[in-house]
C-alpha cells in the first residue's frame, strides 16, 4: 500500500472545510457582500466578480438552500480563523490538580508544611487533592486518616471549598479541595 506525502493530506482538510471557487458545484448561490443585502446569483457570474476583484469566491454554508457564498481572500480568512482559535484556546483555564500525601501518623509540623503547599496551590487557583495512604496494617487506623484530613479541609475553609468529603477508595482516603472564586 502506498502512502501519500504528508503535505498532501493537509492540503485535502483545507480544501475539505470550505470549497473555494471552481469547487463549488450549485448552479446558484446566494452571495453576501457588505453593505448589501444577500442576493441569489448564477455561480459563474459570482466567479467573475471575484475574479475582477482578485478575491475567492468561498461556500460559507454548504447546507443552505441556495448555498451561502462570500468574495474574499481565501489565504487572509483562514489566517483569520486560526487566530481566533488560538485566541479562544488560550483563553480556556486550564485546571491544574495538585496532590498531597499524609500517612496515618502524620505529625503537625508535618501537617503545618504540607498544609502551607496546599494554600499556595489554592492561591494560585489549583484544585487539591489531599489524601492519607494506609500501608499493611495502618488501614485500621481508618479513623484517624478522615481526622487528618477534615481538619487539612477545616484549616483551608478561607481559600478553598471541599468538592469531596473523605473517601475510602482501596488504600488510600481521599479528599477534594476546590479554590474559592475571587
Amino acid at each position: 500500500m502506498r502512502r501519500e506525502p504528508r503535505n498532501n493530506r493537509v492540503q485535502q482538510q483545507k480544501e475539505a472545510e470550505h470549497k473555494i471557487n471552481t469547487a463549488i458545484t450549485a448552479k446558484e448561490i446566494r452571495l453576501v457582500t457588505e453593505g448589501e443585502e444577500p442576493k441569489v446569483i448564477s455561480t459563474e457570474a459570482a466567479l467573475r466578480m471575484a475574479d475582477e476583484q482578485e478575491l475567492d469566491l468561498v461556500e460559507i454554508s454548504p447546507n443552505a438552500t441556495p448555498p451561502v457564498c462570500k468574495i474574499m481572500d481565501y489565504s487572509k480568512f483562514l489566517y483569520n480563523q486560526k487566530r481566533k482559535q488560538k485566541e479562544l484556546k488560550a483563553k480556556q483555564s486550564k485546571i491544574v490538580l495538585k496532590e498531597i500525601r499524609f500517612g496515618p501518623n502524620t505529625d503537625d509540623h508535618d501537617f503545618n508544611f504540607k498544609l502551607a503547599h496546599a494554600r499556595k496551590f489554592l492561591e494560585e487557583g489549583s484544585k487539591v487533592k489531599a489524601y492519607v495512604m494506609f500501608k499493611g496494617r495502618a488501614i485500621v487506623f481508618k479513623d484517624r486518616g478522615e481526622i487528618l484530613l477534615l481538619r487539612f479541609a477545616q484549616e483551608l475553609a478561607d481559600l478553598g471549598a471541599v468538592e469531596s468529603m473523605p473517601k475510602l477508595e482501596g488504600k488510600r482516603m481521599i479528599i477534594m479541595i476546590n479554590p474559592k472564586k475571587k
